[in-house]
């Protein structure tokens, strides 16, 4: 891995998370939660691809396609996790 992929990896995963905490909202923890999720998960996801030899999706060294699938992945298990539960009084 060399130091411009984890760059553009980590931009790229930042911008995974303040898009998801720009659609639904939410206070600076839930900021700071998002972007830990969308980090872990894409490294996770690079990591796996890494030590599984998948060659899909690749961006020079960036396992890209499995990063990008673990980022969103793991968003949307943190978003499931952390949605307000709907009250309805009727």
């Amino acid at each position: 891995m060399t130091l411009p992929a984890f760059v553009f990896g980590s931009l790229l995963a930042t911008l995974y998370g303040s898009l998801l905490h720009f659609w639904k909202g939410g206070t600076l923890t839930h900021l700071v939660v998002d972007l830990i999720l969308a980090w872990l998960g894409f490294w996770g996801g690079h990591a796996l691809a890494t030590a599984e030899g998948w060659q899909w999706g690749m961006l020079g060294t960036l396992h890209l396609g499995a990063a990008t699938l673990g980022s969103v992945l793991l968003l949307g298990i943190g978003y499931l996790l952390t949605m307000p539960a709907n009250n309805h009084t009727n």
